[in-house]
């Protein structure tokens, strides 16, 4: 996601006013510091299971002067009860099982009159078999469906589409680039290391998976929902 994108969510959802933010599978949650800081007075909470993200993003939240607005906490998301006015789950439906599972589970989360940020992949055209055979390890046809369909989803869980919107070229390239870059940048400072040959190789692994495989034909979708009422 850009910079752009994500202030761009961000001065959205906070046109609601929400008094409380959750960001399930938060990462460092940086959408949802930007939200927080877009809507003064709300108060936030990031689920991760990854300990150095969660860390990484109170430093941030410290940096912003937005400790005490934010909590970031390790767990499960699918283990969480409690609702909020805004609902974050950007690339992290796989915490409760398939895409219909998630937005299922998060539906009831969201407070009434509340949003839900849903972003995830989606293919841009079905991949051949080659082009699976180029990606990760395990992956099917099965595990995407394209655009109409996410949407379909969504709205068979008890929500209304407010906003669709896809990444560009542009930002998937940022962020391919820039997952592998940090290794890169290591390898070089360190070619003589003992990990050299196996950073060597999960940089290598994972650009091929970019450039062989997915490139052009997986995409990434940001739905903005409001749920239904009265929806079981």
């Amino acid at each position: 996601m850009s910079a752009e994108r994500a202030d761009r969510l961000a001065a959205y959802l906070a046109t609601r006013k929400p008094a409380t933010l959750l960001d399930l599978g938060c990462g460092w949650g940086e959408l949802l510091l930007r939200t927080l800081a877009a809507t003064p007075g709300a108060h936030g909470i990031g689920i991760d299971t990854h300990g150095p993200d969660l860390a990484r993003g109170r430093d941030n939240a410290a940096a912003r002067g937005l400790a005490d607005r934010v909590t970031f906490t390790e767990g499960q998301a699918a283990e969480h009860s409690g609702g909020a006015d805004i609902v974050l789950s950007v690339g992290s439906y796989q915490a409760f099982g398939t895409i219909p599972d998630a937005l299922r589970a998060l539906h009831p989360l969201v407070n009434p009159g509340g949003r839900l940020l849903f972003a995830t992949e989606i293919w841009q055209h079905t991949p051949t078999a080659e082009q699976l055979a180029n990606m990760w390890p395990g992956i099917s046809v099965d595990d995407c469906t394209d655009l109409p369909g996410l949407v379909d989803q969504a709205t068979t869980a008890g929500f209304r589409p407010l906003r669709i919107e896809t990444a560009t070229r542009s930002e998937w390239e940022q962020f391919e680039s820039g997952f592998t870059a940090e290794l890169e940048e290591w390898l070089l400072a360190n070619p003589e290391h003992p990990d050299a040959d196996t950073v060597r190789a999960k940089a290598d692994a994972h650009r091929a998976f970019w450039l062989r495989g997915h490139r052009d034909v997986m995409g990434f979708a940001y739905l903005t929902l409001g749920p239904e009422p009265h929806v079981g």
